[in-house]
């Protein structure tokens, strides 16, 4: 099972381009970030961790400009969002960023994509909420019409485009690996449309028995990786017998002397893992 970490970068805290760097440098495979464009002063919408929403949601980077700022400063390193809110962006030009980002890093690109939680985020950018999951995979289901055609044309119910030319197209392909995140109801029918593989939050229950769902589901592949696990050998091995193929671990927006100590942590239950 490979190891990766995800954080949200702030302006405050550790530059992205130096956190990729120390986790690259550490061994893992990959780094992950989150995307709000905002957040809402209404806050009518609940935090879905239960307590105040953390300060670190409405200070971080924009999604693709970090992505691009920790491909330029590694070379190995999975550069990944986690997730991305398709539903508040226009298609076209976010198939633009991925492509892009994912030629410049040498291939390099996961695409972590969702519908996300906070309906008041969703709204103003001109989404329903009650269509956001309709609304994601055909905007992904455009997407990749645009990566993978010269000469792309799309007809749905909320994209619509007649006959476009976009460069670059992406290094890897068809595309860049599309992981769907979510543990909502109806997450598995997203996977099944538009999923190259199903990248849950770690949850106390329900997540094992939906990956055996979901395979017996799939007429085709379909990978399982796991978005905020703890640093705990025993979940870890929990994931890996389960055949989940990566484990991403959550890092504290801050310097990096805490981002090490986190990692620190992380690696040693990695380490036990493996009885090391």
């Amino acid at each position: 099972m490979e190891t990766g970490v995800a954080i949200f970068a702030t302006h405050d805290s550790a530059d992205p381009a130096s956190v990729a760097s120390v986790v690259e440098a550490r061994g893992h495979e990959s780094l992950f970030f989150p995307e709000h464009t905002h957040i809402p002063a209404s806050r009518q919408s609940p935090y879905p961790g239960g307590a105040e929403l953390p300060r670190r949601y409405v200070h971080t980077y924009d999604l693709f400009v970090a992505m691009t700022a920790a491909a330029m400063a590694t070379k190995k390193l999975r550069i990944g969002s986690g997730i991305c809110l398709v539903i508040e962006r226009d298609p076209i030009t976010t198939a633009k960023e991925v492509a892009s980002v994912d030629v410049l890093s040498g291939g390099r690109v996961e695409f972590g994509v969702g519908a996300g939680w906070n309906r008041e985020e969703m709204s103003n950018h001109g989404t329903d909420p009650k269509v956001r999951m309709a609304l994601l995979v055909e905007r992904v289901q455009a997407m990749k019409t645009i990566w993978t055609e010269d000469e792309a044309s799309f007809h749905g119910k909320y994209v619509n485009f007649e006959r476009i030319w976009s460069w670059p197209k992406p290094a890897q392909r068809p595309h860049p690996p599309v992981l769907v995140g979510g543990n909502g109801p109806t997450v598995l029918d997203r996977v099944l449309a538009v999923g190259d593989a199903w990248f849950p939050n770690h949850t106390r229950g329900g997540v094992f028995e939906r990956a055996e769902q979901l395979r017996r589901r799939a007429e085709r592949p379909i990978d399982l990786m796991v978005m905020g696990v703890p640093a705990d050998p025993r979940v870890l091995e929990l994931y890996q017998a389960a055949g989940f193929r990566r484990a991403v671990h959550w890092l504290p927006s801050a310097g990096l002397g805490p981002i090490e100590r986190a990692l620190d942590r992380f690696e040693t239950a990695v380490a036990e893992l493996h009885g090391e």
